[in-house]
């Protein structure tokens, strides 16, 4: 495993001393110890304004530990941080009111109803206009699919639906920065389908949505960014569809012809095993050759055909993102940070 840093093709590599106005979260050498243990070592996060960044990383990485530090909820130990172009924490009292957040779940009153939570914590907010609160309340709720349960106590909301109110009290005002801790945990994939839509509307919209999530299959489809967590370093960040073909992609040869494909695409240094599923509509069997080394897909073709090879059918696959994500951090996906 790599525990530096790696900045993919075209990725952002760290923020200057003096800060960017392009970036709305960038960090520089964060360290947070707790005692003799850091959880965070050597963060250098850039996050370009106006995109959808997907925070990745398995249990105990320090993701969590590392948002709490951007929003003033921890103390770092060393290092800088700079949230919408402005040093932290001695800016929190101007910058909060740009950031709206959900951070290791929603917490709300369960004897009242959702509508009458967001009135209370709207009312908190000095810098919230009581003129047109009950409106933003319900504009907020509409936006997360909540108006029918508006006026129902939330001790009978579901997980999903306190996620929801989580994400609807994080939007009553216009945000220039959204930070969300695991925004589709406990919703259905309908629920999970329409907050994915709700992020891509927001950033189209020039809000930057900072996404922690375990769910690679959700970051993939609603991220345009992403950086990966491990062991409490940032050991990739970068455009997503960049760090996916920094990875070694595949090629899949359809053919009845295995032993003989193995060998040509060997000789190619192109490493040759089992393709997943063994069937086709020829009755043939596919041979999976990983990192192809640049070579292009009509070459290896060439090769395999030049060598008595009955190529029927012939793919290139990038790496995914879940290939990329174990292959940095050595560990599988499927868990909380």
């Amino acid at each position: 495993m790599n525990s530096s840093p790696v900045a993919v093709p075209g990725g952002a590599t760290g923020p200057s001393s003096a800060g960017s106005p392009d970036l709305a979260i960038e960090t520089a050498g964060l360290v947070k110890r707790f005692g003799r243990q850091s959880a965070v070592q050597d963060i250098d996060l850039a996050v370009p304004r106006g995109s959808v960044f997907g925070f990745l990383g398995p249990n105990g990485s320090g993701k969590t530990t590392t948002i709490r530090v951007l929003l003033g909820l921890a103390s770092a130990s060393s290092g800088k941080v700079r949230v919408l172009d402005e040093e932290m924490p001695q800016a929190l009292a101007s910058v909060l009111p740009r950031v709206g957040a959900l951070v290791e779940g929603p917490g709300f009153y369960p004897f009242l109803s959702g509508t009458g939570n967001l009135m209370r914590l709207d009312a908190a907010d000095p810098h919230a206009s009581s003129s047109t609160r009950r409106r933003r309340v319900q504009d907020a709720l509409e936006r997360v699919g909540l108006s029918h349960a508006a006026g129902k106590k939330v001790r009978a909301y579901s997980l999903g639906m306190k996620q929801r109110l989580g994400l609807a009290n994080a939007m009553l005002r216009p945000r220039e920065l959204l930070v969300l801790d695991e925004p589709t945990n406990g919703l259905d994939p309908q629920g999970t389908r329409e907050v994915r839509n709700l992020v891509r509307s927001l950033a189209a919209g020039g809000t930057t949505v900072f996404v922690s999530s375990h769910l690679l299959a959700e970051v993939e489809q609603m991220c345009t960014h992403v950086g990966v967590m491990s062991a409490g370093r940032l050991v990739a960040q970068g455009p997503l569809d960049e760090l996916r073909s920094s990875g070694q992609a595949h090629v899949v040869v359809q053919t009845p012809d295995v032993d003989r494909a193995s060998r040509v695409l060997a000789r190619l240094g192109i490493v040759p095993g089992e393709a997943p599923g063994t069937g086709s509509p020829w009755g043939t069997t596919a041979v999976l050759g990983t990192g192809i080394n640049g070579r292009e897909p009509e070459a290896i073709v060439a090769a395999l055909v030049a060598e008595g090879v009955r190529v029927r059918g012939f793919t290139v696959e990038n790496a995914s993102l879940e290939e990329r994500f174990v292959s940095l951090t050595g560990e599988g996906f499927d868990v909380v940070g």
